[in-house]
């Protein structure tokens, strides 16, 4: 369940990022709620960040939290705001998770 928990962290990170995004492209009451959302979201990671830690080990919560988050903003960054998707780009997003996913299997 801590897992779960930790991965919704991260998704959560995602959600924060994409609406940041959000308000480069958006202006007046659509501007606002994307504010609004990224607070929502970032306050929400925030917490299920401190609940996974509360029983797995900080060493392994913070640098899953922030590598979900990371390939999380590359994914969206390249479907939604027409980021460039180079070989370079991709390939260290891979090896980023493959890094995720050693420390899911050591922790």
């Amino acid at each position: 369940m801590n897992w779960i928990i930790l991965i919704l962290a991260g998704l959560m990170e995602v959600g924060f990022t994409f609406c940041l995004g959000k308000t480069k492209t958006t202006t007046g009451h659509e501007l606002a709620w994307w504010w609004v959302g990224f607070a929502v979201a970032l306050s929400l990671s925030m917490y299920l960040m401190a609940k996974a830690a509360e029983r797995l080990p900080i060493g392994t919560v913070y640098p899953v939290w922030t590598g979900i988050g990371a390939v999380g903003a590359v994914i969206v960054g390249i479907v939604f705001f027409h980021e460039p998707a180079t070989f370079w780009r991709i390939f260290f997003i891979t090896t980023l998770i493959l890094s995720i996913i050693g420390l899911k299997v050591l922790a």
